[in-house]
C-alpha cells in the first residue's frame, strides 16, 4: 500500500485525537441521537404474599437507633439506574418502611417529596413540620421537600407502609439534598380543621409553598369522596388528593388519586406521559399495560411507566387503587400528552 493510501486513515486518527482532546465528538456517529423511539418500559408487581414476611423479617433485622429508616426499597428489574440506583419506575421510588411499637424514626429532612400510604396497621404518627399526623390504614401522609419530618409508633402492633419518593428526578436534576434532624426554624401550622369546609378556606397571606397544607388525608375521607364522584371517562370513577388553597396536586411534584372500580367491566384504555406507581386499598382484578397482565389483589404494589396502553378491570364487586404520579411535573413542562381510546 502506497504512502498516499494509507494518509486519510492517518488524518482520521488526527482528527479524532483533535476531538478528544478537545473534548468533542461527532453528532452523526451518535446512534442515540438518531435511534427510533423506545418501546414502553415494563411494569413491575410486588405482591404483598411475598412482602408481608420480608418486612416481619426487616423488623428484627436493625435497631432504629442504628438507622435513619428501616425501609426495604422496591426496585423494578426494567427501571435503568438515575444516579447510580434504579427506582421503581422513571422519577419514582417506592419502598415499604416498617415501625414496630415504641419506636421512632428521627427528623430529618430533604428536597424530595415523598407520600406515605399506610398499608397495615395503626397507632403512629408522623410529625410533619411539628404537625402530627395520625397513621392508620388507607390514609396518604405527605411529606413535602424540605419539610421536618419523623415518625413515631405509639401503638401495640407493627406498621407498614408504603413510601413513594421523586428521588430518582431530584438525582437526574442534581438537587437531591438531605439535612439531618433536630427540627429547627418550624413555622407554625394550619389546624386541619381550618379547611373542613369544601370551598372556603381561611384568608391568610398567599402561601409561598407549592404544597397542600393538609399532611394527612384519611381513608375515610376519601371513600366518601368515591362515593359522590362521578364516573369519569375512563368508566371509573376518581378523586384526586388535593392543595385546598389553590385546587392544585397535593404536591408540587407528586399528584395522587384514588380510584374505584365496580363490577367486572373494563375501564376504557388511558395511555399518557406520565409514570405511576399503584397500591391497591380493596379488591382484587387486573391491570393491563400494553400487552402485559398484571394480576393484583389488596397490598399489591406495581408500577405503572408513561406510554402504555393502561386498562383496569375488577374480579367483581368495588376494587379500589390508590396511585401516586409524576403527572404534575409533565403538566408543567408542557410534556403532558394523555389519550383515552377512541379519542385519540
Amino acid at each position: 500500500m502506497s504512502a498516499n493510501a494509507s494518509a486519510p486513515m492517518e488524518n482520521e486518527a488526527a482528527v479524532r485525537a483533535a476531538w478528544a482532546a478537545a473534548h468533542v465528538a461527532p453528532l452523526w456517529e451518535n446512534r442515540a441521537a438518531h435511534a427510533e423511539p423506545k418501546l414502553p418500559e415494563k411494569g413491575h408487581i410486588w405482591k404483598w404474599s411475598q412482602l408481608e414476611p420480608l418486612a416481619e423479617h426487616a423488623s428484627t433485622l436493625r435497631d432504629m437507633a442504628a438507622v435513619e429508616r428501616r425501609v426495604l426499597m422496591l426496585v423494578s428489574p426494567h427501571s435503568a439506574e438515575v444516579g447510580g440506583a434504579a427506582g421503581s419506575t422513571t422519577n419514582l421510588n417506592a419502598n415499604i418502611q416498617i415501625l414496630k411499637p415504641g419506636e421512632k424514626a428521627r427528623p430529618h429532612r430533604h428536597s424530595m417529596n415523598a407520600i406515605r400510604f399506610v398499608m397495615k396497621g395503626e397507632g403512629a404518627v408522623t410529625i410533619v413540620d411539628g404537625k402530627e399526623c395520625a397513621m392508620a390504614e388507607g390514609d396518604l401522609i405527605t411529606t413535602p421537600g424540605w419539610c421536618w419530618h419523623e415518625h413515631e409508633h405509639r401503638g401495640s402492633k407493627p406498621i407498614v407502609w408504603l413510601d413513594v419518593l421523586d428521588a430518582s428526578l431530584h438525582r437526574y436534576l442534581g438537587t437531591d439534598k438531605f439535612q439531618p434532624g433536630p427540627a429547627k426554624n418550624v413555622a407554625p401550622q394550619l389546624a386541619d380543621a381550618a379547611f373542613a369546609m369544601p370551598g372556603l378556606v381561611p384568608q391568610v397571606a398567599e402561601p409561598s409553598t407549592g404544597y397542600s397544607p393538609l399532611f394527612r388525608y384519611p381513608y375515610v375521607d376519601a371513600v366518601k369522596a368515591l362515593s359522590t364522584a362521578p364516573v369519569g371517562p375512563d368508566s371509573a370513577r376518581r378523586i384526586r388528593y388535593a392543595n385546598p388553597v389553590n385546587g392544585g396536586p397535593c404536591m408540587a411534584f407528586l399528584d395522587c388519586y384514588m380510584m374505584e372500580l365496580d363490577g367486572m367491566e373494563g375501564t376504557v384504555p388511558f395511555r399518557t406521559s406520565a409514570h405511576s406507581v399503584v397500591s391497591i386499598v380493596e379488591g382484587a382484578g387486573v391491570t393491563t399495560l400494553g400487552d402485559q397482565k398484571i394480576e393484583w389483589g389488596p397490598r399489591d404494589t406495581f408500577s405503572m411507566p408513561h406510554g402504555n396502553w393502561i386498562t383496569h378491570r375488577s374480579n367483581g364487586g368495588k376494587a379500589r387503587i390508590f396511585v401516586v404520579t409524576d403527572r404534575e411535573v409533565f403538566r408543567r413542562l408542557d410534556l403532558l400528552s394523555e389519550e383515552y381510546a377512541g379519542n385519540a
